[in-house]
């Protein structure tokens, strides 16, 4: 087996992988990602003790436990770039040896947990309710630069997204779904939906403020969409290339989402810190 060069995967002069700052015995095997640093402490302040807390950029990690379960709550920062990292980066941690570089004998699985905020565009989704991604649709680019396989059902339902959105030239969208044993315990009775990842937060959402939008009535695109009773029920910035890049590397993941908005209604949320702790709890004691 290949020595994984030096340039491919950089280290810290602590041997700690490059922009996590971390080694391989800083994480547990359930990791839990929010975009917000300060969200990190949020959920970990219901951790029985924490073990670790390392940072470096927008990476902030703490590791502890709840009771006898070790978990690790990391936070990604915005965007599947960030992601790009964040799983390569967790992916090597548990499956390289940074003293040989090469891969381990036996690769390990690990459990993501995205607990993040989004915006519904559907008018029937409550506002501050909870919803879970049966599937992460991305309009981002970075799945086209990895080779991924793609089920029969997310073939189907990729098949039935492009022709409609067809109009957004350049674009191709890709589907991923969650993993399905991790959407019937943790993802059980809530909302469930198609959640779209966006590759920005402005005009990627069909938002205007002063650059003007090269396509138009994006919101009413995305909320025409149906096939077999499958919609887009909601918008952010990560959980496509979370599902997408997890199944490329053997690990399973899950994205929950704390519905601030309606686009639809113009509406947002009067207690977000609320709802988000909501997320966060139902997440912890489903856990």
């Amino acid at each position: 087996m290949n020595q994984i060069l030096n340039t491919d995967l950089i280290l810290n002069q602590d041997g700690s992988i490059y922009h996590l700052n971390l080694l391989p015995e800083d994480i547990a095997d359930t990791v839990i990602t929010v975009g917000d640093p300060e969200r990190v402490s949020e959920v970990s302040q219901y951790f029985d003790r924490i073990e670790l807390k390392k940072g470096k950029r927008e990476f902030i990690t703490h590791t502890g436990y709840l009771g006898s379960k070790r978990l690790t709550v990391l936070s990604t920062g915005i965007g599947t770039d960030n992601i790009d990292i964040v799983l390569n980066e967790l992916d090597a941690l548990v499956n390289i040896d940074f003293k040989t570089r090469k891969l381990n004998n036996k690769l390990k699985s690990l459990d993501i947990i995205r607990i993040g905020t989004s915006g519904a565009i559907q008018e029937d989704i409550p506002m501050d309710s909870i919803l879970v991604s049966e599937y992460g649709l991305g309009l981002d680019s970075l799945m086209q630069y990895y080779v991924h396989e793609v089920s029969s059902d997310e073939r189907l339902l990729q098949d039935a997204l492009r022709p409609h959105f067809h109009s957004l030239e350049g674009i191709l969208p890709y589907i991923s779904s969650a993993d399905h044993g991790l959407l019937k315990t943790i993802g059980k009775d809530l909302i469930k939906g198609i959640t779209l990842t966006a590759p920005g937060f402005y005009s990627p959402q069909g938002r205007e403020v002063r650059a003007k939008a090269s396509f138009s009535g994006l919101l009413k695109l995305f909320r025409l969409f149906s096939f077999e009773g499958q919609r887009i029920t909601n918008l952010e910035m990560e959980t496509a290339g979370i599902y997408a890049l997890s199944k490329a590397l053997g690990h399973k993941a899950i994205s929950i989402n704390a519905i601030l908005a309606n686009r639809v209604n113009y509406k947002f949320s009067l207690n977000p810190e609320k709802t988000i702790d909501g997320a966060i709890q139902l997440v912890l004691a489903r856990l």
